[in-house]
């Protein structure tokens, strides 16, 4: 029998390449978005597109359902769904930091509570979960975003110990920057609606070109995160983190094998606000 694979957030970028991704190495696929309608690829076999919205319990009990009566095992669910938040800290409602947490943190969390007893039915699994290099090295302005990238990495290092003697292991994946996927476009649209305040512009603007002045490193395609997600998936080691690009492995490399000061200096140089 195919191992089965259950994807959050397929509907672009990641989620569709690493939901194709997986077809083609011969998974069973389970491709979920909030609403399967947006999965616009031609019909394959052994790839079941499904609704689910990982902020509600209820279409997440009945995807992992529907998946398991279809292919009668789970092996793999890869929580990839997200959301971005570029803003002011100072400026952002409470609700808007609240969604944040419920997509990128507590999302993963309720995919991964429901589908456990498909894991055990299973013989055992894996939960891979889709962190940011944010979650290593925090930029400015995206402070929640990080911090629930931050909370996934951290939960998913402890959790894995608790779901050991259930044979059921987590990995975590952590992209570099990705300038081609409509996460970009929608973490823009989600700051403008949100005022700059007068003392911020100045950093803002700073920040804000800081990502379209040409790059000191290679980004990272879709694809390549995609190649990460089934290694992952695949790999039979303990290693618990999975970097993917040049700026992800630096923000690793300076923040785990080097001692705080040299970190600091390293954050100091790159975010600390110029002189107007």
């Amino acid at each position: 029998m195919a191992a089965t694979v259950l994807i959050t957030g397929c509907s672009s970028g990641i989620g569709k390449s690493t939901a194709l991704k997986f077809r083609s190495a011969c998974w069973n696929v389970v491709a979920t978005m909030r609403d399967a309608d947006r999965w616009t690829e031609p019909a394959i076999d052994g790839l079941l597109p499904l609704s689910l919205d990982v902020c509600d319990g209820d279409s997440i009990s009945v995807a992992l359902k529907t998946a398991f009566e279809r292919f009668g095992t789970m092996d793999c669910v890869v929580n990839n769904a997200g959301a971005g938040l570029f803003s002011v800290f100072e400026a952002t409602p409470m609700q808007t930091m609240q969604d944040v947490f419920e997509t990128n943190f507590f999302g993963p969390l309720k995919v991964m509570r429901a589908a456990i007893p498909y894991f055990k039915q299973s013989g055992g699994g894996r939960f891979i979960n889709v962190t940011s290099a944010s979650s290593i090295s925090p930029d400015p302005l995206m402070t929640i975003y990080g911090a629930s990238k931050a909370a996934l990495d951290s939960f998913s290092e402890s959790l894995r110990y608790e779901l050991g003697p259930s044979k059921i292991d987590v990995k975590v994946v952590i992209p570099g920057f990705v300038p081609t996927t409509s996460f970009i476009r929608q973490t823009q649209s989600a700051a403008e609606s949100i005022p700059i305040p007068e003392p911020y512009q100045g950093y803002v603007h700073q920040r804000l070109q800081a990502y379209t002045t040409k790059l000191s490193f290679t980004p990272i395609s879709e694809e390549d995160v995609a190649t990460a997600i089934l290694i992952a998936a695949a790999d039979d080691t303990d290693r618990l983190r999975f970097t993917v690009g040049e700026d992800a492995e630096m923000m690793a490399h300076m923040r785990w094998e080097t001692f705080e000061k040299a970190y600091n200096e390293w954050t100091n140089a790159r975010f600390s606000p110029t002189s107007s």
